[in-house]
């Protein structure tokens, strides 16, 4: 019997893959679809050199020096600081809101930290905070919430915001600076050579076997340990019922000009465009290519599951699952992951809840 078996090579499956190959056991990492990577996976488009990413743009950030010095072990890493513009009554203004945002889309002459609280102080609507709508109020006020989140929310999830639990726009950041940065942690990087060969590089190891297009079967995957990052409803038959995501569907465009966009990444709220936004994939390697490949990016019910959808309906849903996956411990049955935590990860995180998992059954 094989020792191990991990279902899915993303970024969860290959790290634990790493992990236990490191220790000495043999793993089988089984993948159903044609690559490794999941939804980092990327690749050269030959035509114009660009590197393009199947399933949309990734920008690696985290605060975690445990996470940092793993993922040092396997790619040389591009410092990048990502920038996202939104385009709002004709004008590109920052992501997320800032002093510019503020000046350039009501006429205002902000200049300090001082002016910028004010300002924000006068329009927040303060208020019991029971779904996203609230929590965008609270933050940004009615006015911005408008032009910049009701509208891409609703394109987004196919949802109002009010029905949204409160953490989906509880991530809104709000700058009183001048600070466009997007995100704000301590390491922002790109793996010099891409994702899907960073992911390659951890896999590299004499105890690893990798299986594509290879579907889990219970019935034949037998193993000592299980290691699940798939959907966990799918896992168990969907007995509590199915779990909602939101997918994204994307359209590739090739344009014969070097500039297209003034950032990488342009969301468009407004219910004018059908898209939530525009990916410009030369710019996040600085690539020298006389095109640009643009995607405009949709939010669809159907596709590769990417976004758990956060509403009460489905945490109730899911923690009958999680439930029943604790009982699976004592048989070495373990579920990690996005799709396997409903969660939202970050990369960093998707790698770290690994590395926990990982501390958690072998440093007890």
């Amino acid at each position: 019997m094989i020792e191990n078996i991990i279902v899915g090579a993303g970024l969860s499956g290959a790290t634990l893959a790493r992990k236990l190959a490191d220790k000495g056991d043999k793993v089988l990492v089984i993948e159903k679809r044609e690559h490794i990577g999941g939804n980092t996976y990327d690749y050269i488009d030959t035509k114009t050199g660009i590197r393009l990413s199947k399933y949309g743009a990734h920008i690696f950030h985290t605060n975690s020096e445990v996470v940092w010095s793993f993922v040092n072990q396997f790619s040389e890493w591009n410092m990048y600081k990502h920038k996202v513009l939104s385009y709002v009554n004709g004008k590109h203004v920052p992501v997320p809101v800032n002093i510019t945002t503020v000046n350039e889309l009501f006429d205002l002459k902000i200049s300090n930290i001082s002016e910028m609280q004010s300002w924000l102080k006068e329009n927040q609507v303060k208020g019991e905070i029971n779904n996203s709508k609230d929590s965008a109020l609270a933050k940004v006020g009615q006015e911005l919430y408008e032009l910049m989140f009701e509208n891409y929310t609703i394109k987004q999830w196919d949802l109002n915001p009010s029905e949204l639990e409160a953490s989906v726009l509880e991530r809104i950041p709000v700058r009183d600076t001048f600070n466009d940065r997007y995100f704000s942690d301590k390491y922002e990087a790109l793996p010099s050579n891409g994702y899907t060969e960073f992911v390659k590089n951890i896999l590299d190891h004499k105890n690893i076997t990798v299986e594509l297009n290879t579907e889990y079967n219970n019935s034949i995957h037998k193993s000592n340990k299980l290691f699940f990052t798939g959907k966990i409803d799918s896992y168990f038959a969907d007995k509590f019922g199915k779990l909602e995501y939101r997918s994204l569907n994307f359209n590739y465009k090739t344009y014969d000009i070097e500039d297209y966009q003034p950032a990488a990444v342009v969301n468009y709220p407004s219910l004018e465009y059908p898209f939530t936004r525009k990916i410009d994939y030369k710019k996040f390697y600085n690539t020298k290519s006389k095109y640009s490949i643009i995607a405009e990016e949709f939010s669809s019910s159907i596709g590769e599951e990417y976004y758990p959808v956060p509403t009460k309906k489905n945490r109730d849903i899911y923690s009958k699952y999680q439930a029943e996956a604790k009982k699976l411990e004592k048989n070495n049955i373990y579920f990690v992951g996005r799709l396997a935590e409903y969660k939202y990860f970050n990369m960093d995180q998707a790698i770290l809840s690994a590395l926990e998992l990982f501390d958690k059954i072998y440093k007890k």
